[in-house]
């Protein structure tokens, strides 16, 4: 099943499932997904799914909606494509692509709901302190940065938590995550090319982190 990654600001926010022919995107209620932005308009975009396709449809909004970067009305979309709408992107991923399999994400632990606010924080415990992301080097996200603003983040593959990012008054630490969904023994995080712990480990400034084949560097912003 195919599906599109929310972001903002390059932190991931939440995945929608396309498990239906139409998906609307805008700021009004009604929308299958509604995004609380100015920027965005009442009825924005449609993803729509015809056969072994699946399109992008520009719905008259006020400020366009831009795919990889170009203002399009109606375009295919391939595996990777980011959508704009607004201050918002979704990545768009196909699961039956075997090239990019499987597929990693990072998400910060944030309330599930479908109303996405332009308003994050980091925690009270936490305010104040260094502010830290990861840097996706390969695949799909490559390049992109990630803010670790949450206080817990999660690491994994095709909906599998794998691993969490916990955001400290000192700091940042990894652990791994139990789970008995692992098809392949190269799906466990590792940190510097060794696996994680279980017990909560210090990150440091240009870590590298690898999961399920995809390398990220963890580091501080200065």
């Amino acid at each position: 099943m195919s599906k599109l990654i929310l972001t903002l600001d390059g932190t991931v926010i939440r995945e929608f499932k396309i498990d239906k022919d139409s998906i609307s995107i805008g700021r009004k209620h009604g929308n299958d997904v509604q995004l609380n932005d100015l920027t965005v308009s009442g009825r924005h975009a449609l993803v729509s799914t015809m056969g072994e396709n699946t399109y992008i449809d520009d719905l008259g909004s006020t400020n366009g909606t831009l795919l990889n970067g170009a203002r399009v009305s109606k375009s295919i979309l391939k595996h990777g494509d980011t959508i704009q709408t607004g201050n918002y992107q979704f990545t768009y991923f196909r699961e039956d692509t075997e090239e990019f399999e499987p597929t990693m994400f990072l998400r910060a632990e944030i309330e599930d709901t479908q109303v996405i606010s332009g308003a994050f924080s980091p925690g009270n415990d936490t305010r104040g302190q260094p502010l830290a992301g990861v840097r996706i080097i390969n695949g799909p996200l490559a390049k992109k940065v990630l803010e670790l603003r949450k206080s817990f983040n999660t690491l994994g593959f095709n909906g599998v938590k794998l691993a969490v990012i916990t955001r400290n008054n000192d700091g940042y630490t990894i652990a791994a995550l139990k789970t008995s969904k692992n098809r392949r023994t190269n799906d466990s995080p590792s940190v510097n090319g060794k696996p994680i712990a279980t017990e909560p480990s210090r990150l440091n400034d240009h870590d590298m982190l690898e999961l399920a084949g995809t390398q990220m560097e963890f580091f501080y912003f200065k």
